[in-house]
């Protein structure tokens, strides 16, 4: 039968897909979206060089490959002479190996497949999560390119986009908790956690949207007439479900250790403050506008869950849109994890909307049972078949010459030419060079040639981050810091204010080109 809130009689249900054959080759909706997303990243939004536009990729991948060919993880900071040797948490160390393997079977060809193959997944998974958490057929096809556009402002070969997949399943399996909960569903729950401690930081979310959904459900029955047994039972299994993710959190090289560097690194504001990803984003910027209508829908759609009296939707939409107003980081987020809950919201108040006048009422409710016959039939659709040729004609489509060629990290934005020259200067030389260009460094190099400051802020920390920005900047006090490090080259942007007051003190360039430029001391 319909769905509540149709103003009409009964809908003649479509049958369903004949047989397994059909589900196995019929791609639904959230394949072809996925399918979409894949060609536009690779083909459009051109992901053999914008994966790589952020050097973090080069010590991810350099880090892997060290874990992979040890079997341990450094105990100290490898990659640089100016903390070499300092305690390191690489907390996404599986992540590193994933990537490291993916290096090592196909170079940067393979580590862009690899989040090729992510961006396809998490598309496909945010459908699926459109659709568990009520939403249209028509909305979700509406505003999928919405959350593309935003997803891909954070479309780097980097860890976090495999956070993503855990973000997305571990929110698809709140919605679709079943009703009776056991030790097999809580053995799932600290399983996955522990995978995803393992892969990236964003593992307290596990716990924390565990929490919510048991906080909602214990304060729903005091707030509506609602069946108190039932809203207890459930807030009892969500409690239960984030002890045991915080449980399976443990299962990490560092232990408890690892929840207590996270919270210190990301409750430092004097070092976050100064990192370019954890600051708000420019919504005066010129394609801003979709961005800003992912913030507003979201919004929208958490005051509707209120109304309809999904208290844990309404939570998480509140306090994922605050944590994007704060960092650029998190608008991926909003996409992918709030708009599958707005376009529940959106639709229920669509179908339970009543005093329009009698033709458009008509219209609406046409369109909505003719959504719902539509989503009738994708249900019975899988096609896997067809996920599997997409994934293989792109990935195929990408090792044409013409393509492979265009697959690194961009050539205007890092001293690739330069690098050549790095090469050749003595194994003791001391480069100072920006943290753009650190990750990078390590990757060209392989860590033979130790950096001095690259994109892991929580190991070098606060202090060093405000002694690296007065040098950088050239502020009042930057001989001191080039004299404590003695620095024998520099490598530099060609417009970096360090390079003029470095020639006027005698340095001199031995390298230059429309990128960067190499100075040595003299």
């Amino acid at each position: 039968m319909a769905p509540a809130g149709f103003k009409t009689g009964l809908i003649a249900v479509p049958p369903k897909a004949a047989g397994a054959w059909p589900r196995f080759l019929l791609p639904n909706m959230a394949a072809m979206l996925a399918a979409a997303a894949l060609v536009y990243c690779l083909f459009l939004y051109g992901a053999g060089s914008q994966f790589f536009r952020d050097s973090d990729t080069g010590w991810h991948i350099r880090n892997g490959e060290w874990i992979a060919a040890h079997g341990a993880l450094p105990q100290g900071d490898p990659y640089s002479f100016s903390v070499a040797g300092q305690r390191w948490y690489a907390w996404e160390w599986g992540s590193d190996v994933v990537m490291g393997l993916a290096h090592r079977v196909d170079g940067l060809r393979g580590v862009a497949s690899l989040f090729a193959i992510v961006v396809f997944a998490s598309t496909w998974l945010c459908c699926r999560l459109h659709f568990a958490a009520g939403g249209d057929f028509f909305l979700t096809a509406l505003l999928m390119p919405l959350t593309v556009t935003a997803a891909g402002l954070h479309w780097l070969a980097r860890p976090h986009l495999l956070s993503w997949l855990f973000l997305l399943a571990a929110l698809l399996y709140a919605e679709r908790a079943p009703l009776r909960f056991g030790v097999k569903e809580l053995a799932i729950v600290a399983a996955g956690t522990a995978v995803w401690a393992n892969m990236h930081a964003s593992f307290l979310m596990a716990p924390a949207i565990a929490l919510i959904y048991a906080k909602a459900h214990l304060l729903r029955p005091f707030l509506w007439r609602l069946d108190r047994g039932v809203e207890m039972a459930r807030a009892r299994w969500f409690l239960k479900a984030a002890v045991a993710a915080a449980c399976g959190s443990l299962l990490n090289p560092y232990g408890w250790r690892l929840w207590q560097h996270i919270f210190a690194y990301l409750g430092n504001d004097e070092l976050t403050s100064r990192i370019a990803e954890f600051q708000s984003f420019n919504f005066h910027a010129n394609d801003a506008r979709q961005v800003a209508l992912v913030m507003i829908l979201a919004l929208a759609g958490g005051v509707l869950a209120l109304s309809q009296k999904k208290l844990a939707h309404f939570a998480l939409s509140m306090l994922f849109v605050w944590a994007a107003l704060r960092s650029a980081r998190v608008i991926p987020m909003v996409a992918l994890l709030v708009l599958p809950l707005a376009n529940g919201a959106l639709t229920e108040a669509l179908r339970n909307t009543s005093g329009l006048r009698p033709r458009l009422s008509a219209l609406l409710d046409s369109a909505l049972r003719y959504s719902w016959r539509l989503r009738r039939i994708d249900r019975d659709l899988g096609g896997a078949a067809f996920c599997c040729l997409t994934l293989l004609f792109c990935l195929s489509v990408m090792r044409l010459p013409a393509l492979s060629k265009q697959i690194g990290f961009p050539q205007d934005r890092f001293p690739v030419r330069a690098a050549n020259a790095v090469e050749k200067l003595p194994p003791d030389a001391r480069l100072l060079a920006p943290d753009s260009y650190g990750g990078y460094l390590i990757y060209r190099f392989q860590g033979s040639r130790k950096v001095y400051f690259d994109g892991r802020s929580d190991l070098y920390g606060a202090a060093f981050m405000k002694q690296y920005l007065t040098l950088i900047e050239a502020r009042p006090g930057w001989q001191e810091t080039v004299r404590s490090f003695r620095f024998t080259h520099a490598l530099l942007p060609k417009d970096s204010a360090l390079r003029a007051v470095l020639e006027q003190a005698g340095w001199v360039a031995i390298h230059q080109d429309d990128v960067a430029i190499l100075l040595e001391a003299r």
